[in-house]
């Protein structure tokens, strides 16, 4: 979302007519973000706030993609959350249980109300046996006053408390974009995906076996790009979201943060 369709509350140049050109098109999309604070109904609200129709059903978070990695692993598992509504909605969702006693999981999302409490609950749990999971490992995320300490921040002091590494379900694991492909019934040689980051967005559509487009109005400066070992399939220098994927002749198309 935040720096290929819209910064803060505000679309950026194209966004409109991309979301347009795919719905006129009949093509299969999703919105991905690592945000696992909100549910997909608060998030399509925000994009519909700057202009941009995109239906509560195309959206995928971290909460969504950890949720269905859980279902798979444990069914009917319990866990111990720190995060938000997004993680906790999408944990009930696939029933999951809340759990602080003697949960199967401690998951961590991004969270705006962390507690003492809660972190030393989430240490005695992972010590005691509990299974570390996070939604991503992205250590800020922006705000309007500047960056905030987010899931893998978080994750490091747990880690250090503990000695147990978490594993990261979100972007850079591809295997975000593998739950997001099942949920639109596409495969990864007829999908693209639309980024700004090189090292979470552009790695993980590589290794996900999808054709990446770069956009440059996000994270990504033009001279970042030489910088990595790996390549965008191509990238988008006039800085508008529709010209990058005017050319995609895809029948799914797959848009992240």
């Amino acid at each position: 979302m935040d720096g290929v369709l819209v910064h803060e509350d505000e679309a950026l140049p194209g966004a409109a007519e991309f979301i347009d050109r795919l719905i006129a098109r009949d093509l299969q999309f999703l919105v991905l973000t690592n945000n696992s604070v909100f549910t997909p109904r608060d998030l399509a609200a925000r994009l519909a706030r700057a202009g941009l129709p995109v239906p509560e059903h195309a959206i995928w978070t971290s909460a969504l993609a950890t949720a269905d990695f859980l279902r798979l692993q444990h069914p009917a598992g319990s866990a111990f959350v720190l995060g938000e509504p997004g993680l906790t909605t999408a944990l009930h969702e696939v029933g999951f249980t809340l759990n602080e006693v003697d949960p199967d999981y401690v998951v961590l999302g991004e969270s705006r109300s962390l507690s003492f409490d809660k972190i030393t609950r989430a240490i005695r749990l992972i010590k005691g046996g509990a299974r570390f999971i996070a939604t991503n490992p992205d250590v800020t995320s922006p705000s309007p006053e500047g960056p905030l300490p987010a899931t893998g921040s978080v994750a490091a002091l747990l880690t250090e408390a503990t000695g147990a590494r978490p594993y990261f379900v979100g972007k850079p694991n591809p295997m975000m974009f593998r739950s997001a492909m099942n949920r639109i019934d596409a495969r990864s040689e007829s999908t693209a995906m639309i980024g700004d980051r090189m090292d979470t967005d552009i790695v993980a559509g590589i290794e996900a076996g999808l054709e990446t487009i770069l956009v440059l109005t996000g994270s990504t400066d033009p001279g970042d790009v030489a910088r990595f070992p790996y390549r965008p399939s191509s990238a988008n220098k006039s800085d508008n979201t529709c010209e990058a994927a005017i050319a995609l002749g895809k029948p799914a198309v797959t848009v992240v943060r």
